[in-house]
């Protein structure tokens, strides 16, 4: 009897907590959005797409345009790195610690380093004035500088939280055979060809879960963003931070919450669709 019930005794504790930290939050943020004094309501809709004091679209874009930059330069760097340690040198262990240790920073505190360093007076400026290259400082901060507060926020992401992808797609490298490329050097295989049709395909599910995990955190960026522009360059969870804090909009907020998560949950599928491995495909 016992036997009959014991699936379900297992998954209950995964029920229960998606139920509590995923059902709830989720039902409570749509009851929020979508009512007014108890009643239903699209006032905050209308709010959030057609008010002169909303920066929704503004907001959109540029999350997206993050997203969009930032995403391909972390993935490129990484998988860079993780070839490179991938291969026996001396000093390698000092290095990739090195290469991890801003995963121990907070995306608050990553932006105050880079906000002293690439500020007026800081070190960037410092440096380059002193061996010559500018005689007046660069300015990064400031609504009128606001491509250079955009980069200054690329820089800042992709030295922070490289070092997510770097580390998956790293322990995927560490899983690959070396039998497999042994056996294709036999065969003639040269670099990129063992990289093609070896490497890459069995680097896929890596690939995925560091591009899910990146892309759900990159659509929630927000500490660094409001450290080094401030809503100069507005984007999703700083303005529903700013409509919950600042102004109690907390329909609008809740809004905000449900367009990050249906965005990331619609990108994610996309994500394990585009990166399915093959030898997964054959066996499904």
């Amino acid at each position: 009897m016992m036997e009959k019930y014991l699936p379900y005794i297992l998954i209950a504790p995964s029920l229960a907590y998606l139920l509590f930290f995923i059902g709830y939050p989720l039902a409570q943020g749509l009851y929020l959005a979508f009512t007014e004094n108890g009643a239903f309501s699209l006032e905050n809709i209308e709010y959030l797409l057609n008010s002169p004091f909303s920066k929704f679209w503004e907001a959109l874009t540029d999350t997206f345009l993050l997203v969009l930059v930032i995403i391909p330069i972390q993935v490129a760097i990484a998988l860079g790195l993780a070839m490179l340690f991938n291969m026996k040198f001396w000093g390698r262990n000092t290095a990739l610690y090195l290469v991890i240790l801003p995963l121990t920073i907070s995306d608050v505190a990553a932006g105050l380093i880079w906000y002293s360093m690439l500020s007026t007076n800081g070190f960037f400026n410092k440096l380059l004035m002193n061996i010559g290259l500018i005689k007046e400082p660069i300015y990064f901060f400031g609504y009128e500088y606001r491509p250079m507060e955009f980069l200054a926020i690329v820089l800042t992401e992709v030295w922070r939280a490289t070092a997510i992808v770097f580390v998956i797609l790293f322990a995927g490298l560490q899983m690959i055979s070396q039998d497999h490329i042994e056996a294709a050097e036999v065969f003639g295989a040269n670099v990129w060809q063992r990289l093609r049709y070896i490497v890459f395909p069995m680097l896929k599910p890596s690939l995925q879960a560091a591009l899910i995990i990146r892309t759900l955190f990159a659509f929630q960026i927000f500490g660094v963003v409001w450290v080094l522009a401030g809503r100069d360059i507005p984007v999703l969870a700083g303005e529903a931070y700013y409509e919950q804090v600042q102004l109690r909009h907390t329909g609008v907020a809740a809004i905000y919450a449900l367009i990050i998560a249906a965005i990331s949950v619609t990108i994610g599928y996309i994500y394990i669709k585009l990166f399915r491995a093959q030898y997964l495909e054959e066996g499904g």
